[in-house]
This record gives structure tokens, sequence and C-alpha cells, in this order.
């Protein structure tokens, strides 16, 4: 069966993973850590891509951006990785990939579910403050030049108060289904939002917004 093309919607922020083989911890070290983000800083310059947030974990990257044409989102990931493996290589005395197949990503529903998914990336390592970008939207250093989403800006009028909203946020975990939703949409390359958003897309060619029912179609009476 040929495999189903990427569902990239312009306009729409999309939850990215790229993930790492099978034991590998993609940033093992402050140093890594900081040569990745970089090249993604990088090569977001120029770009039509917004990124706003992200999370280096032991075994994946979490990426939240907002592409503003189809190809710019594959483009600017795909250029951070191959750099990237590059420069993991020669650091560690390695030789091959370091990716465990091409990235994963969902187009999400603006409002609810980007917010979700933010919290997702942010909150990803609370015992690791600097591995995501969750401490910028808390009142720590802003390292990166990281684009706020309107979902962020929604939270409060001043920074203060986007900070402390968003802090008592990332306190609490996101609930299971969220998580299960989330993770199923990016494994699956589906949008994550409510059936009425989903239902009033228009998407490229015959490509599915979400996977078909199970089971065979009913039969017209």
């Amino acid at each position: 069966m040929a495999r189903q093309s990427r569902l990239v919607l312009p306009g729409l922020a999309h939850l990215v993973v790229l993930r790492a083989l099978t034991g590998v911890h993609p940033c093992p070290t402050w140093d890594d850590r900081q040569r990745f983000l970089e090249i993604l800083h990088d090569a977001s310059a120029g770009s039509t891509v917004q990124w706003h947030a992200y999370a280096t974990l032991p075994g994946e990257v979490r990426l939240l951006a907002t592409p503003a044409a189809a190809q710019a989102l594959s483009h600017w990931v795909q250029t951070t990785g191959r750099r990237y493996v590059g420069a993991f290589n020669r650091r560690h005395g390695r030789v091959g990939t370091l990716w465990a197949g091409r990235f994963r990503c969902a187009p999400l529903q603006p409002g609810a579910w980007t917010l979700r998914a933010l919290r997702y990336v942010d909150g990803a390592a609370p015992g690791d403050p600097s591995a995501t970008s969750g401490r910028q939207r808390c009142g720590g250093s802003r390292d990166w030049p990281l684009v706020d989403p309107p979902e962020y800006w929604s939270l409060g009028n001043t920074p203060f108060e986007r900070e402390r909203a968003y802090a008592l946020q990332l306190a609490e975990p996101l609930p299971a289904a969220a998580v299960q939703r989330l993770e199923r949409c990016v494994d699956g390359g589906w949008v994550c939002g409510e059936a009425a958003f989903i239902k009033g897309l228009t998407l490229p060619g015959r490509r599915l917004p979400t996977p078909r029912p199970r089971g065979r179609p009913r039969r017209a009476a």
C-alpha cells in the first residue's frame, strides 16, 4: 500500500514529532541541545514558519509551529534534521542516521486544541526545565525567538497575567484523553480538532482529515 501523503495545512499550528532511533537520545548533553536549537533557529530564518515551542526528550523532539505554505514545514524540519545529524555524529564519533523514519505532524484546530498541544510540548519535561520552551512563558529568560501563539496571548492582558495563568496550566497534567488524542493524530497524520471544524476543512486532493470508520460502509437502504 502506498504511503499516505503528509497533511500540512498552511495557517494552522502543527504538532511535530521527530523520533530518534531506539535507545538513542537525540540531545543527550546541554551542548547538543543548544546546537539543535541553533540549527532549528537558523533554518527558520527567512522561512515562512512561525516556531512556537520545543521539547528535546530522551527518545524524541517535539515542536509546535505554524507554516504559511504547505512545503515550508517539511523544508524547515528536514533541513534541521539533516544538518543536526552531521553535527551530532562528529561530536559523538558515530555514523548513520539519528532519526527513526520521517517526522510526523498533526494540524491543530485553533483554540483549545492548539493550547493543549502547546502544553503537551512545553510541559513534556517537568524535571528538566531547560529541555523545553515552557520556562520562557513562565517568567524565564527568552533564550530563543519563539512566537507565542494567539492561544497564549488570550490567557491575560499583561505579560505577568499570561505567565501566571500559563504556569498554573503547566502545573496540571493534561488529561490522559487529550494526550492520547494528540499522539494518535500525530502518528496517523490526522487533523486534531472537533468534528464540526474538521468537516468544514478543504483538503488537497483526496486526502482524508481523519481515519475512516472501522468495518465496511453501510449499504444504502
